[in-house]
C-alpha cells in the first residue's frame, strides 16, 4: 500500500469507534448488550452525519439543524415559559396597576424587582395547598436576607390583602 493511499483520518475514526464500541460493551451485560449498541450506534451515525455536513458545509450546516437561525431565538431562550403566561400577565398587570394593594405591596418591595418578584409569585401561586401558598407568598414578601419582622400585624395584613386579592383576579 502506497503512504499517499493511506487515509489516516478515516483508520483514526474507526479505531475511536472500535475502542468506544469495546469499552461500551465491556461495562454492560450481554442481556442489554445488543440494545444498547444500536442505540449507540445510531447516535454515532448521527452525529458522523453532523460532522460530514460541517465538513461539507461549513459553519452554514447550522441551517440544517436549527429552524429561523436568523432569528432571535438565543435572546430569547427559556423564556417562552414567562412570554405565553396568561396568569403571569395577570399578576404584572395588577402589580403595576393603582390598587391599594397593589401600591403597598410596591412600597413595601422598595428597589426590589418587580418583574422578579412576580414571577416568583406566579411559581408561589400555583402551589395547591392554600396555608403553603400562604405561607410561600409571606416568604416572598418577605424577601432573603431583610430584617423584617414577619409577625407584624400590618405585614400580615399586607399578605393576607395579596392573597385576597390575587384569589379575585386569578
Amino acid at each position: 500500500m502506497n503512504f499517499q493511499e493511506f487515509d489516516i483520518s478515516g483508520l483514526c475514526s474507526s479505531l475511536y469507534t472500535y475502542v468506544l464500541i469495546r469499552a461500551f460493551m465491556a461495562n454492560k451485560r450481554e442481556t442489554h448488550c445488543n440494545n444498547q449498541v444500536d442505540t449507540f450506534a445510531e447516535a454515532l451515525a448521527t452525529a458522523r452525519q453532523m460532522q460530514q455536513n460541517w465538513l461539507t458545509y461549513g459553519v452554514d450546516f447550522v441551517n440544517i439543524y436549527v429552524e429561523d437561525v436568523e432569528g432571535d431565538w438565543l435572546e430569547s431562550w427559556g423564556h417562552d415559559e414567562i412570554l405565553g403566561n396568561f396568569q403571569l400577565d395577570t399578576i404584572k398587570e395588577f402589580l403595576v396597576s393603582n390598587d391599594s394593594v397593589a401600591v403597598k405591596v410596591r412600597q413595601h418591595l422598595g428597589e426590589r424587582s418587580l418583574f422578579d418578584f412576580a414571577v416568583n409569585l406566579d411559581e408561589s401561586w400555583r402551589i395547591y395547598e392554600t396555608n403553603d401558598r400562604l405561607s410561600a407568598v409571606k416568604n416572598l414578601l418577605a424577601g432573603e436576607g431583610n430584617s423584617i419582622d414577619t409577625d407584624d400585624i400590618r405585614f400580615l395584613d399586607l399578605v393576607n390583602s395579596l392573597v385576597v386579592k390575587l384569589a379575585e383576579i386569578l
